[in-house]
């Protein structure tokens, strides 16, 4: 029976996807492993490997085509002895916002008509629905395919299920990737008629939200609603902190390194999680995960939007290791060329708009994390000494905002006090 390759949820947070290029074509033989397109998601564009083998038989959803749901059928893989032939209902039409070029409008009745692919198959003695390459590994391993459970297309047996020997019902599989990705929070406010109708005398344009957008603006919303926020300032000198990296990077110039404060930044709050471990958690629902190694996310500003690649382990890496990898990761993120694994995790972010001249603002926790740093520039200003006398330093404006579902005001501010504290003390986070 022909399968149908469905479009992946290639991030926790897609609903749907562009597919963006074909590497296959129909009449092409794959192999699992094999890349079979390039999909662009809210986050990324990223290669699309097949999971079975077999004759790509039909290709429904043509490249450069948007919004393709999570789980639409895609294309249609033949297994030997299989033609175009059997195909029959089993594609299923392409998405509404595809390219107008994309299919002629005058098929759109009857692909809506196409009947949906069988369900999971029966086992008490009709056929068992499993790939060739299944079939082989079973039967090389003495394996009853009746016994499993299918995890491909419509519960049919993968080279995975066979391997693996037990996986999860597809109801199973469905409910725990539709927990992942969580439901959009509802945007409160006017309707779209109704500011369309305010505005309608004055010249405007509409710019479409694209997926990143679109998440966005889902995740804020939800954040400010239901994540109880509490914010903290101190602000920090950076006097000796701009005295010491200019020492290193004068000594690190032969190796081609160039330390940022932000680098500093993160190598701080990476050892204050360290110090104060009760502020190194995240919210779980109807409970809290406390970490032992402090995976510290920074935001990225990128065209559209943002990223918050995570570095691992910040808290035992040198700084010029956390200079290269943020640097590395800043740069894909920019090309949208990031894995999910690397924008996904930690329990703590740090937002930094002190390059953009900013000199304080409050910035909205990124769930599940427990807090987020907002970094303001560094700026001169009057200095009162401990013996009366002023004078003039480099002052840089933080805020914490806390989830106090996770962390107390008093855990809050030991937390901020030792990011303070390890950058007025630079020499202090080498040791």
């Amino acid at each position: 029976m022909p399968t149908e390759i469905l479009m992946p949820a290639l991030s926790p947070t897609m609903e749907e996807g562009t597919l963006a290029k074909w590497m296959v074509k129909e009449g092409d033989t794959v192999s699992s492993g094999d890349i079979l397109a390039e999909i662009e998601t809210d986050k990324a564009t990223m290669e699309f490997e097949a999971v079975d083998e077999g004759v790509i038989g039909k290709i429904v959803v043509p490249e450069g085509t948007e919004g393709v749901k999570v789980n639409a059928p895609i294309a249609v893989l033949l297994e030997d002895g299989e033609s175009a032939d059997d195909i029959g209902a089993t594609s299923a039409p392409a998405p509404a916002m595809a390219p107008a070029e994309a299919a002629p409008a005058a098929t759109a009745p009857a692909a809506a008509k196409a009947a949906p692919a069988p369900a999971a198959p029966v086992k008490d003695g009709t056929r068992v629905f499993a790939t060739p390459l299944a079939r082989r590994i079973a039967a090389d391993k003495g394996v009853d395919l009746t016994t499993l459970k299918g995890s491909g297309p419509h519960g049919r047996i993968v080279k995975a299920d066979v391997n693996d020997l037990s996986t999860q019902k597809p109801s199973d599989s469905s409910a725990k990737q539709n927990a992942n990705a969580g439901t959009p929070a509802m945007a409160s406010g006017p309707s779209t008629d109704a500011v369309l109708k305010t505005y309608a005398d004055r010249p405007h344009q509409e710019v479409s939200l694209d997926g990143m957008r679109k998440i966005i603006a889902s995740r804020l919303t939800e954040a400010k609603q239901t994540v109880p926020h509490f914010y903290l300032r101190r602000d920090i000198n950076l006097d000796a902190l701009l005295k010491f990296r200019s020492q290193l990077n004068k000594n690190l110039e032969p190796r081609g390194v160039k330390l940022s404060i932000n680098d500093f930044i993160i190598k701080a709050c990476a050892l204050a999680l360290q110090q104060v471990p009760e502020a190194n958690a995240v919210w779980a629902g109807d409970r809290v995960l406390q970490f032992e190694k402090s995976d510290v996310a920074v935001a990225v500003a990128i065209e559209g939007g943002l990223f918050t690649p995570v570095l691992q382990d910040a808290d035992m890496k040198s700084l010029s290791t956390l200079s290269a990898e943020m640097k590395d990761l800043a740069t894909r993120a920019r090309d949208r060329k990031l894995a999910p694994h690397e924008y996904a995790g930690g329990s703590f972010a740090i937002s930094n708009l002190g390059m953009f001249g900013i000199d304080n603002f409050d910035a909205i926790i990124n769930p599940p994390h427990a807090a987020i740093l907002a970094v303001g520039a560094g700026v001169k200003k009057p200095i009162i000494g401990q013996d009366g006398e002023i004078t003039v330093g480099t002052v840089m404006s933080t805020t914490l905002s806390v989830d106090h579902r996770v962390v107390d005001g008093a855990l809050g501010a030991n937390l901020l006090n030792a990011i303070k504290d390890n950058l007025e003390n630079p020499m202090g986070m080498l040791a």
